[in-house]
């Protein structure tokens, strides 16, 4: 068995990696962990050098690649969603160096999935090797985010992992006939609140289109693009993807993707960018030119949920953080990653707030369910 470090996703080809991160007939999973989402990172210049992610897969070879990590090298902590900030600033303070680091992860994006792919008997393989280039290379730290809970369960303590549990907000679909199921279920007030919602946001004469496949032409990801970098500035100062990688998706992945548009006429003003997995709708990205109350709503949840529930599909992930989507039928889910620590002392200190932080997070879960806008059994309000 040999441990290869890959110097980007070119250095295999798509059949050899979709062959161990979707393997068998069928829409995968989810599409992130795929050769073309990835590669449509590097190729786009989204990642790569100069932007902080510099991809590094790291594969295990007998004859053929048999498992493999999607790892970066990362120069900050930008993008990743598990937040490490606080960490960074702290060893920084005592005298150390955090940057770079070794991150297993989807770039940009907060979505739980596997993170090693290939056989699952060599996850402990995969691990080491990554814990050994982490400390050969004398870095920091190894950081494997929005990992699926069952591999943050059987590696955790391994090699000194520490489990981190955090959360965000999931639809999930209760074998709803329609949408109209779904506002049955819950309680009178939030169902009048997203009927009201929903009429405000088409009261201003817009159309409203959820596209995919064919449906979607180039000149939707001219306009998706404005609404991108309008949300981007806000929220993050530069805009993480570039122009090319909506053209890059455009080719190799229009029927992974659901993209809703509102229409003025014949233009589009605002819009929200979904990929689709196997059972899952993945809200990513939200924009407008033209600001309408409630089109947000619109566009990124129920839009979402409209779809889901017709396509059968089990949930909505509508990404990171948002508290206001709790109203709106989309319930707290606890989400897992893994942390390796060099330094013996800082992995010691990080444990502790880690325990702090996973009760925290298990209270919030539990309080925030309590007030979810479903209706109660005993009576419904």
């Amino acid at each position: 068995m040999q441990a290869d470090l890959l110097d980007g996703m070119s250095a295999m080809t798509a059949e050899q990696w979709d062959a161990l991160a979707c393997p068998g007939p069928g829409r995968p999973v989810d599409p992130f962990t795929t050769y073309r989402f990835l590669s449509a990172l590097d190729r786009s210049g989204s990642t790569g050098k100069g932007t902080g992610w510099l991809p590094r897969p790291l594969i295990l070879r007998d004859t053929d690649p048999v498992a493999a990590l999607p790892l970066y090298v990362k120069s900050h902590s930008q993008g990743e969603y598990i937040f490490d900030h606080g960490w960074a600033e702290a060893l920084e303070r005592a005298g150390g160096r955090y940057y770079p680091k070794l991150q297993a992860a989807v770039p940009f994006t907060p979505a739980s999935g596997r993170r090693f792919l290939g056989d699952p008997a060599l996850r402990e393989t995969l691990l080491e090797a990554a814990v050994g280039l982490t400390d050969q290379n004398n870095l920091s730290s190894l950081h494997i985010t929005f990992c699926t809970q069952e591999e943050a369960e059987a590696l955790a303590g391994q090699h000194g992992l520490l489990h981190r549990v955090t959360q965000q907000f999931h639809w999930e679909n209760r074998g709803y006939a329609g949408f109209d199921d779904f506002l049955a279920d819950l309680s009178s007030r939030k169902r009048k609140m997203i009927r009201k919602e929903r009429e405000t946001a088409r009261a201003s004469g817009l159309e409203i289109s959820a596209l995919t496949g064919a449906q979607i032409e180039p000149n939707h990801w001219d306009a998706f693009w404005q609404f991108y970098q309008d949300t981007g500035s806000r929220k993050w100062g530069t805009p993480y993807l570039t122009r090319g990688f909506f053209d890059e998706i455009q080719a190799s992945m229009r029927d992974d993707v659901l993209l809703v548009l509102a229409f003025r006429e014949e233009t589009p003003v605002a819009g929200a960018l979904n990929f689709i997995g196997r059972d899952t709708l993945f809200g990513r990205y939200w924009g407008c030119i033209e600001d309408h109350p409630c089109l947000h709503f619109e566009l990124c949840y129920y839009q979402a949920i409209d779809w889901a529930i017709l396509h059968g599909l089990l949930r909505v992930e509508a990404g990171a953080q948002g508290e206001h989507k709790l109203a709106r039928g989309y319930l707290p889910m606890p989400v897992h990653s893994l942390h390796y620590i060099a330094d013996p002392a800082f992995r010691g200190a990080v444990a502790r707030y880690l325990v702090e932080e996973r009760r925290a997070v298990e209270g919030e879960i539990e309080v925030l369910t309590s007030y979810g806008p479903f209706r109660h059994v005993a009576s419904e309000d």
